[in-house]
């Protein structure tokens, strides 16, 4: 399924902007970047708690905040794309 993960961290201080480094590789490893806090990733169900539980060790609730927004399989129908930074299909072939 498709999950379209948003979050807005403090950076403030030195532990905000960690915070923000961490959230942002940990959503990497899972998808791609589509806007700076904003990323499509195609996980599993396991792979969704997986790492909605990391990113929620991750952030500080009281200062940041975290959207999970559940798009499910049939995905592509939903999803308009308009202007600059082109995105790669998560599903479709990669050639290297």
């Amino acid at each position: 399924m498709l999950v379209l993960i948003t979050y807005d961290v403090s950076t403030s201080d030195a532990k905000g902007k960690a915070r923000l480094r961490k959230v942002a590789k940990q959503c990497v490893n899972y998808g791609q970047r589509v806007q700076n806090s904003v990323f499509e990733c195609v996980l599993d169900p396991g792979q969704c708690k997986m790492l909605k539980a990391q990113l929620l060790e991750i952030i500080d609730t009281d200062k940041d905040s975290l959207r999970f927004y559940y798009l499910g399989k049939q995905y592509q129908s939903k999803i308009e794309h308009y202007g600059a930074k082109q995105t790669f299909e998560q599903e479709g072939v990669l050639i290297l």
